[in-house]
């Protein structure tokens, strides 16, 4: 490999009109394949196989109206006062008209809801006040028969009465026609009475029937008073869109064209905000952050390179590598489905990876040119040896993002995927435009007064340092070697303390900028509507077969009342019933946010509710419980792919290393580290500490899907550090030191570029702490802090200080397992010996 990257080095060296033109033909295809490829982005995530996915597919079979996505449009006045009739006329009209949008299925007008629900109360009133006086018409009904029945019981006590005295007297039976024709008449009116007893009964069955109908409604109506559309003062109202797409596939220009419908023109005295259903969007690539940031890292590198020129060209090769990747990536978002965060990762690690991999490159480049090699020769060395490492701490990195796709969650797997890319073009162009550009520039690369001091000993470059004699290195102190081991692994799990308490979820409007739509949307509705109202939850319900309407009704109160009395449930409401009456659907509002401990625990108690007859489960849907889902199926993925992506390094780096006790403790102490980083983003974005001064007005769960994120990119990150350290503490080992001045001997050598290339990484990574994106802050925050913690506590501290005391036994490796693996030569030793330095 060192060999062939020589090669390529002095290649690329000599050809650099073709190797640039080369890599702006690749731009151009890229560029190319972004405009005929790219389909946009979604603002949406998804796990496959959760609750809440297989809710939606029964919605999608049996209530299709109610399986696509919805957001919320919220309108209030600007002076605080109640809508003006002028005002709902505008808005009842605006609301109409947004029934013809793209993917729309429904609108719902608050001001007509309201009404509506009025209405029905009147109506159950009016039906109520009807049942009494009908009832009171049946009693007095009943009462006039009964007062008949008494009547018609004395006549036949006279009749029988005279019958028996004609009997008596012995009146013959041809003489009683008179009492038989009394007789039958007195039946008549009997029979008569009977008529009018069973009309009676059967008006009292109906009643009964239509009472239990009334009260059921009337009760269904009572659960569902705390969900409104209009508040309590009509100076706020809430339009629900209901789209025909489900949430994962709705186009970000459905979204925008009911944001445009509802800004353009607007309604006097009426101010509109949105949801981040339909708000949140696709954040800014590169802002003001992320330039400082950059800014910072160009500082690092004319502080060790000595040059402005020297200084550009690494920040040169990490923009053209970041534009590649990240326009290469996009042109796929057309064939599928592509989360608005994925370009910001591959953007992310493509700047930090592209200016380290480079500069590693440069800085040896640098260091042959004052030592008096030729400018091509010089090139080709450090393309073979410091390219040779890059090359596999490009594919550490690399390893760590594709084993995203063992997750099984789609848009992680591509988050990997994307990442991959970026740092594959990173590592391509690092050994390969870097060298191009290295003989373009020539010896210019070194300043003047660096040119004046070529062949001499770096070590003794001025008269201060002439002056005084060389410092002979020694190993530390085993006393200070236990001390730091100690001291650094207190700091580190101290700092993952607030770890324990890690909560996982996604963000919600509370947690975006305070100038932004979403924001103000959901403080109006937590302000006016409830905390509640900003995480409604969708629950199903199957019934069971055969029921009539009757039975229906009597079900939805049963489900319904039962919803009601759960813990932190505020109102419910049926929604809907699917045509063959097996499906009902109620919308349940809780008494708290989506992010809140209480939501979270009601969507998990409705889901194992036991209290329902057998025949009736429930589902429970929503966004709340989407996210509740997803956070648990991404907690659930960690370990297994904490395990690949450490058992794929571990054999990457026992390959390199040779040796077995290196890896381990290169991944135990990354461990450390990355709980730590976990620690440290609980701290900050869950628990509020420090949230000022990173602009934070609000905290929540974590990023559900940041763990894993961090667990990828910082193991393979940590181990380029580890890698550019211990390389050069095992080549000094083999070129007869001993094992512990060996790790002083390969910690000097390799400490200033790694130093810089750590600055660089926090640099570009803390830039993107101030995004306005909720999501892209969290995420450049952990990798920022982690990188720090990493490169400044780990592998500059305490691995070490862990190889001092390891000694020989660090470098062990069984006879039979070093025989069998190849010789990869990372640190370039062989090369070097074939192309001396004259």
């Amino acid at each position: 490999m060192a060999e062939l990257l020589y090669r390529l080095g002095t290649f690329s060296a000599r050809r650099i009109g073709v190797v640039i033109g080369a890599w702006f033909a690749v731009l151009a295809l890229a560029v190319g394949g972004f405009l005929v490829g790219f389909g946009g982005l979604t603002s949406s995530f998804d796990v496959p196989g959760t609750a809440s996915g297989d809710v939606i597919e029964e919605l999608q079979e049996r209530l299709p109206e109610f399986s696509g996505a919805s957001g919320t449009v919220v309108l209030t006045t600007t002076d605080g006062e109640a809508f003006t009739d002028e005002q709902k006329t505008a808005i009842g009209e605006r609301i109409a008209d947004a029934r013809d949008l793209p993917d729309v299925a429904d609108v719902i007008d608050p001001f007509t809801s309201e009404v509506q629900r009025a209405d029905q109360a009147a109506q159950l009133e009016d039906g109520r006040a009807q049942l009494d006086a009908g009832a009171a018409q049946l009693e007095a009904g009943q009462a006039q028969l009964d007062a008949g029945r008494e009547q018609l019981a004395a006549g036949q006590a006279q009749l029988d009465g005279a019958r028996a005295q004609a009997l008596a007297a012995g009146t013959p039976a041809d003489m009683l026609g008179a009492l038989d024709e009394q007789q039958a008449a007195l039946d008549a009116q009997v029979a008569a009475l009977d008529a009018q007893q069973a009309q009676i009964d059967s008006s009292r069955d109906e009643l009964t029937v239509e009472s239990t109908r009334l009260e059921r409604g009337s009760e269904l109506l009572s659960l569902a008073s705390g969900i409104r559309l209009v508040s309590d003062d009509s100076s706020a109202a809430l339009v629900n869109v209901a789209f025909t797409e489900p949430r994962l596939e709705l186009s970000e220009e459905s979204k925008q064209a009911v944001m445009t419908h509802f800004e353009s023109d607007p309604i006097d005295g009426v101010e509109v905000s949105f949801s981040t259903d339909i708000a949140q969007g696709v954040p800014e690539i590169f802002g003001v952050g992320e330039v400082v940031g950059v800014a910072i890292a160009a500082v690092v590198l004319l502080v060790l390179l000595g040059s402005a020129l020297a200084a550009v060209l690494p920040l040169l090769t990490a923009i053209m590598g970041v534009a590649i990747g990240a326009v290469s990536v996009l042109a796929f978002s057309g064939v599928v489905q592509m989360a608005s965060v994925t370009p910001m990762l591959g953007v992310m690690l493509g700047l930090a990876v592209g200016i380290d991999y480079s500069l590693f490159i440069i800085n040896r480049h640098r260091k042959q040119l004052l030592q008096g090699a030729d400018v091509h020769e010089s090139i080709g060395l450090a393309n073979g040896t410091a390219g040779n490492a890059v090359v596999f701490a490009g594919a550490t990195v690399i390893v760590a993002l594709l084993a995203l796709n063992v997750t099984g969650v789609p848009f992680l797997g591509l988050m990997g995927t994307a990442g991959a890319v970026s740092v594959a073009i990173a590592v391509l162009i690092a050994i390969t435009l870097t060298p191009a550009l290295l003989g373009l520039v020539g010896m210019k690369l070194l300043s003047r007064r660096a040119r004046a001091r070529i062949g001499q000993d770096p070590a003794t470059d001025d008269t201060a340092k002439r002056s005084r004699p060389k410092r002979e290195l020694r190993p530390m102190s085993t006393l200070r070697a236990i001390v730091t081991v100690l001291a650094s692994a207190a700091v580190l799990l101290t700092i993952a303390i607030p770890a324990l308490s890690m909560r996982v979820g996604l963000p919600d409007g509370s947690s975006e900028a305070e100038d932004s739509s979403s924001y103000r949307a959901f403080t109006v509705i937590e302000d006016q509507f409830g905390a509640g109202s900003n995480g409604t939850l969708l629950v199903t319900a199957t019934l069971p077969d055969g029921l009539d309407e009757d039975g229906v009704l009597e079900n939805q109160v049963l489900v319904a009342q039962t919803l009601a009395d759960q813990t932190d449930v505020v109102a419910v409401a049926p929604i809907a019933v699917s045509d063959d009456s097996s499906l009902a659907a109620f919308q349940v509002v809780p008494a708290e946010g989506p992010n809140s401990l209480s939501t979270e625990r009601l969507v998990v108690d409705l889901r194992e509710l036991s209290t329902l007859p057998d025949g009736i489960e429930l589902g429970v849907a929503g966004q709340a419980a989407i996210n509740i889902d997803i956070s648990e199926g991404l907690a659930d993925v960690l370990p297994l792919y904490l395990a690949v992506v450490v058992g794929l390094s571990l054999l990457i780096m026992i390959l390199v290393f040779r040796s077995l006790l290196v890896p381990l403790i290169a991944t135990g102490g990354f461990i450390l580290s990355l709980f730590a980083t976990y620690g440290a983003v609980v701290a900050v974005f869950q628990w509020g500490w420090f949230g000022e001064v990173l602009g934070l007005h609000s905290t929540g769960p974590i990023l559900s899907f940041l763990p894993v994120i961090l667990v990828g990119i910082l193991f393979g990150l940590a181990m380029d550090y580890q890698l550019f350290l211990a390389t050069g503490m095992r080549e000094a080992y083999v070129h007869g030191s001993s094992a512990r001045l060996a790790v002083v001997q390969g910690f000097r050598a390799g400490r200033s570029v790694v130093i810089a290339a750590a600055l660089i990484m926090v640099s570009v990574f803390g830039g993107f702490v101030f995004s306005e994106a909720t999501i892209i802050r969290s995420i450049g925050f952990g990798l920022a802090f982690g990188v720090l913690l990493d490169a400044f506590v780990v592998r500059m501290l305490l691995m070490p200080a862990i190889m001092h005391l390891l000694g020989k036994s660090a470098w062990w490796m069984p006879r039979w397992l070093d025989r069998l693996l190849p010789d990869v030569d990372v640190e370039g030793a062989k090369l070097e010996r074939r192309h001396p330095i004259a």
